[in-house]
């Protein structure tokens, strides 16, 4: 499936056009020298990233039952919406950073009604640090993550939330003494400046894309009726990672609106949450006409994508 939606990249493979700043965040610079040269490679790692990820977020599923009904559909569906995003099928620091967010993401929920989960709130703080390594602005989820973990923890006190913050600030510790160390700490700062204050308008000139994030809004608004419909009706534990989830799909929306630098790349980000929301939508529509519907839309909007984009 991935190769089918992305078969127009791999057969043409095309460097993304990175603003200054965007392809020297410190974990990603290393992996950008090596490839940049290689474009078809580019693709493949990005697709394998793609697949690798939707993989994850199926045995996330598996193990805390999201989702209350055993169901194949997570992978297909996150490839599915990413794929949509035609403009950044290259190689891109986020793609990195969502596998990390999505580890980081996968270690928070471990710590559903642990009395004292410092273990699973370092380990999420920890990973969010690396993704903001790769892409800097992945940072705007720690909000997401500090109040997640008073939500999903038995009880909320202060250790919580300083040991998640200093999982967060470890990466940045190693980057920066890195930098001392190489005398480049007014390179680091200026990247990380780069990466928040650099203007980026690359969505609204591409009216396929709007369309496509379009439907996309809709079947969100949908399947957010479907979830509060059901709320009463969900076990404690789905309530509460589906909160966790809206905080985290919050942020980057929020991310999208105040952040000049963040663009169309942030939504691979985004895909995460949405793919359980609208996962969630179809599994429990009643009427199975309506599901297949809007699920045949979503993939044509995909398929144009590949002749308009």
């Amino acid at each position: 499936m991935g190769i089918l939606f992305w078969l127009k990249s791999l057969i043409s493979p095309e460097a993304y056009p990175f603003y200054r700043g965007e392809q020297d965040n410190i974990l990603y610079a290393p992996i950008h020298n090596l490839l940049k040269d290689y474009l078809l490679l580019q693709i493949i790692v990005t697709l394998f990233l793609v697949v690798g990820m939707a993989l994850v977020l199926l045995q996330m599923n598996n193990k805390y039952n999201i989702i209350r009904i055993r169901t194949m559909l997570p992978a297909p569906l996150f490839v599915l919406i990413v794929s949509g995003f035609m403009s950044i099928h290259a190689l891109h620091p986020v793609y990195f950073a969502a596998l990390f967010v999505l580890l980081a993401v996968y270690r928070l929920f471990s710590a559903f009604d642990q009395l004292k989960p410092y273990s699973p709130a370092f380990d999420s703080g920890f990973f969010l640090g690396i993704a903001s390594l790769f892409y800097f602005n992945a940072f705007v989820l720690l909000p997401a993550f500090l109040v997640g973990v008073g939500i999903l923890s038995r009880e909320t006190k202060w250790r919580e939330l300083a040991v998640c913050l200093l999982g967060f600030t470890l990466p940045f510790v190693f980057a920066f003494s890195y930098a001392f160390v190489s005398d480049q700490v007014p390179e680091f700062l200026g990247v990380l400046e780069s990466n928040i204050v650099t203007p980026v308008s690359t969505l609204w000139t591409n009216i396929p894309l709007m369309i496509y994030l379009g439907l996309l809004l809709v079947l969100i608004f949908f399947g957010t009726v479907k979830i509060l419909q059901q709320y009463d009706t969900k076990k404690v534990s789905t309530r509460r990672f589906f909160v966790v989830l809206f905080l985290v799909f919050a942020c980057i929306l929020a991310s999208f609106i105040l952040v000049p630098a963040t663009s169309v790349e942030i939504f691979v980000l985004a895909a995460i949450p949405v793919t359980f929301l609208l996962t969630n939508f179809f599994v429990f529509l009643k009427r199975r006409f309506w599901g297949e519907l809007w699920f045949f839309l979503l993939v044509a909007a995909v398929v144009a994508l590949e002749f308009l984009a």
